[in-house]
């Protein structure tokens, strides 16, 4: 039987990735989830530079569909070891939340990793935001817009 990691709580995600607390550039990162939240696999989303990675949805969701997964784990580093989010990381965050209620893939945490720190946004509650049918509408016709090149 191999041996699998189940994401229960935010200490276990850092466990998982605490590798790329070491890094010198920002790194963005999906760990896909099964039903159980047992994890099928960490991808190397985007690397990016000492403070910022570029982050997309199409790049965060790829591996979750690839893999059949339900759930799924977004994680950065952030090479300064400060945690906490600035606004572009909840700029992000808002997004791929948004994202994932379309596509139906259950965000278990979307995590800041540094040396010996970690930032859930699920412990701090940032999960609470409900959304209503026109703004996942208005979402959905933004990003069909952008892939056509015109926003």
């Amino acid at each position: 039987m191999k041996n699998t990691v189940q994401i229960k709580r935010p200490s276990d995600i850092y466990s998982l990735l605490e590798k790329w607390t070491k890094k010198r550039e920002e790194n963005f990162l999906t760990v896909t989830l099964n039903g159980n939240h047992d994890v099928i696999r960490v991808y190397h989303t985007s690397k990016g530079l000492a403070n910022k990675t570029i982050v997309h949805p199409r790049e965060c969701f790829y591996p979750a569909i690839k893999d059949n997964a339900t759930a799924i784990v977004f994680a950065h580093n952030h090479p300064s070891g400060h945690v906490f989010p600035p606004k572009e990381d909840d700029e992000i965050f808002e997004r791929l939340l948004m994202a994932s209620k379309i596509l139906g893939f259950d965000i278990v945490d979307f995590v800041i990793i540094a040396k010996q720190d970690i930032y859930s946004y699920k412990q701090y509650g940032k999960f609470d935001k409900e959304y209503t049918d026109d703004e996942l509408k208005l979402y959905s016709a933004l990003m069909a817009a952008e892939k056509k090149g015109v926003v």
